[in-house]
C-alpha cells in the first residue's frame, strides 16, 4: 500500500516479501549522512549561464562502486574512473562538468582529467585517487580546463549538506534535459538508512545506461565487494531497462523506411561514450555493517537502492509511484526523453527468472510496431504478443495473458472481447497528460521471475 508519505517495499525490489517502510525525504544526494553538494556556472556551456559544474563530496572515505558505458570509445573520464576504482575501494568526491564530453579526445583529454582531479584533490586535501570525474556534452570536445580550474575554489566553498546544495548539483549536470532529476528515500524502523541520488539523461537512452550520468549516496555501512555487486544489480534493474523512441508523425509502421520522408526518428540505439553511475556509501548511519549479500541488512539496502517514490517534478513527473532510488531516476530520464509524449511501462511475470522476464519486457518496450500503435492510440494486442514471442525466451503461448492498464486483452493465449473505445481512450489520455501506459504480461511459466522495462514515445 503506497502513500505520499511512504510505501511498503515491493517484492520485485526486495526479492522477497517485506514489510519495510520506505519514505520519501528531501535532500537528494545530500540526504545521507556525511555528504555535501554544490553546483554553479563556470563558463563551460556554449550558451547561457545555467550551472555547468557539480560537486558531490563526502566527509569520510566512502565505499565506492561504479557502472560504466560498454562503448569501446569510452570517454577519458570513464577510463579515469575505472582506473581509480580498480586502485581504491573508496572515494570522497565526484566532480561533473556539462558542456564538453571529453570523449574521443586522445591522450590530451585524459591528461585534462588528471589535472582537474589533482587540482580538486589539493583543494579538498585528499588523495587524487579519491576524486572521480564525469563529463557530459559534445563528443570530441575537451573540457574547457581553464574555466573549470578557475571555478574550483568557489565550487568547493559552496559545498553544502542542504537540499539547495543537492538541487544545484542536479541542475548543473543537465544538458538537453527539460528537468533535473533528484530523489532521496529513508528506510524507517530501527536504525534509519538513507539513500539519495541524482541523474541526467534525455536523448540517446537505449540500449544501455541511458546516455546518463548518475550519483547515488547512502550512509549505510557496507563492505566493498557487497556494495559493488548491489549497485550492479540496481543498475541492471533500472538504467539498463529503458529505451526511447521519437515519433513525430501519426502513422508509423516502418521507422526505417519512413525516417527520411517524415522526419521520424527511430530509437537511436546509441550507447553513449560517457555513461557512468557512481555510488558512494559513507557508513555514518550507525547501522549494522553489511558483509554478505544474503543478510537481512543487505536485502534492506538493496530495497533502498531499488525502491523510491517518483518526485513531483513539474508536468513530466505528475504521479507518485512505488517504483524501483535507481528505477525512479531511470523513469525520470525516460519521461524526459526528447520529444516524449508518454511513458510506457511493460511488466512481465511468470518467467523462470528475472533475466528472462526483463528480456521479454525489453522486447515489447523496444518494438517499433508496438510503440507506433500506442502513439496511434490503437490497442493492438497482437503487436504486444508478437514482440513478447520475439524475445528469444521459450514459454507456452497458450498461457499468455496481456492487459492494457486494467483492460484484459488476452487470456490463456486467446484474444478476448474488450471495449476498444475505452482502451483507445486510455492511450489517448496518457498522451494528453504525459502519463504512463501500463502493459502487464504473464507468460504462465512456473517461477517467480518478474521484470520491467520502460520506454517513451
Amino acid at each position: 500500500m503506497e502513500t505520499k508519505k511512504g510505501l511498503k517495499c515491493p517484492q520485485y525490489a526486495c526479492g522477497m516479501e517485506s514489510s519495510l517502510s520506505l519514505q520519501w525525504i528531501p535532500g537528494g544526494v545530500t540526504a545521507a549522512k556525511g555528504f555535501k553538494a554544490a553546483g554553479l556556472y563556470g563558463g563551460l556551456r556554449a550558451k547561457g549561464e545555467k550551472p555547468d559544474l557539480a560537486l558531490v563530496a563526502c566527509d569520510v572515505d566512502a565505499i565506492s562502486a561504479g557502472a560504466f558505458t560498454t562503448n569501446i570509445v569510452a570517454a577519458a573520464p570513464v577510463v579515469y574512473c575505472k582506473n581509480a576504482l580498480a586502485r581504491s575501494k573508496t572515494a570522497r568526491a565526484v566532480l561533473i562538468n556539462a558542456g564538453q564530453a571529453n570523449a574521443a579526445t586522445g591522450d590530451a583529454g585524459y591528461e585534462d582529467v588528471i589535472e582537474c582531479a589533482n587540482a580538486l584533490a589539493k583543494l579538498l586535501q585528499m588523495k587524487p585517487d579519491q576524486v572521480l570525474i564525469k563529463s557530459t556534452g559534445v563528443i570530441g570536445h575537451r573540457i574547457k580546463k581553464d574555466a573549470l580550474l578557475n571555478s574550483l575554489p568557489k565550487l568547493v566553498s559552496s559545498l553544502s549538506s542542504s537540499t539547495e546544495g543537492a538541487d544545484s548539483a542536479a541542475v548543473a549536470i543537465t544538458t538537453t534535459d527539460l528537468v533535473s532529476k533528484s530523489v532521496a528515500i529513508e528506510l524507517v524502523g530501527g536504525t534509519n538508512i538513507r539513500v539519495g541520488g541524482m541523474a541526467k539523461g534525455s536523448g540517446m537512452i537505449h540500449p544501455n545506461m541511458a546516455t546518463m550520468l548518475g550519483v547515488v549516496t547512502t550512509d549505510a555501512l557496507v563492505e566493498s565487494d557487497v556494495w559493488r555487486k548491489m549497485v550492479r544489480t540496481a543498475v541492471n534493474r533500472s538504467f539498463n531497462q529503458i529505451t526511447v523512441c521519437y515519433i513525430l508523425a501519426y502513422v508509423l509502421s516502418n521507422l526505417t523506411g519512413l525516417a527520411a520522408q517524415t522526419g521520424d526518428r527511430q530509437p537511436d540505439g546509441d550507447t553513449s561514450t560517457n555513461d557512468t553511475v557512481i555510488a558512494l556509501a559513507s557508513g555514518l548511519s550507525g547501522s549494522t555493517g553489511i558483509s554478505s549479500l544474503i543478510s537481512p541488512e543487505a536485502t534492506q539496502l538493496q530495497a533502498c537502492l531499488d525502491a523510491i517514490h517518483l518526485l513531483q517534478h513539474g508536468p513530466l513527473l505528475s504521479s507518485w509511484n512505488a517504483t524501483v532510488v535507481m528505477q525512479g531516476l531511470a523513469k525520470s530520464i525516460a519521461w524526459d526523453g526528447e520529444g516524449a509524449t508518454c511513458l510506457i511501462e511493460v511488466s512481465v511475470n511468470g518467467a523462470e527468472n528475472e533475466v528472462d522476464a526483463a528480456k521479454i519486457a525489453r522486447s515489447v518496450a523496444s518494438s517499433s510496431l508496438f510503440k507506433a500503435a500506442v502513439y496511434g492510440r490503437d490497442p493492438n494486442w497482437g503487436r504486444i504478443a508478437c514482440a513478447a514471442g520475439n524475445a528469444g525466451i521459450h514459454f507456452d503461448h497458450k498461457k499468455l495473458r496481456i492487459s492494457l492498464g486494467e483492460i484484459l486483452l488476452m487470456e490463456g493465449g486467446q484474444p478476448l472481447p474488450f471495449d476498444r473505445a475505452a482502451a483507445s481512450d486510455y492511450l489517448k489520455k496518457a498522451g494528453e497528460i504525459h502519463g504512463t501506459v501500463e502493459i502487464h504480461i504473464s507468460i504462465g511459466v512456473k517461477g517467480k521471475g518478474g521484470g520491467k522495462h520502460g520506454d517513451v514515445i
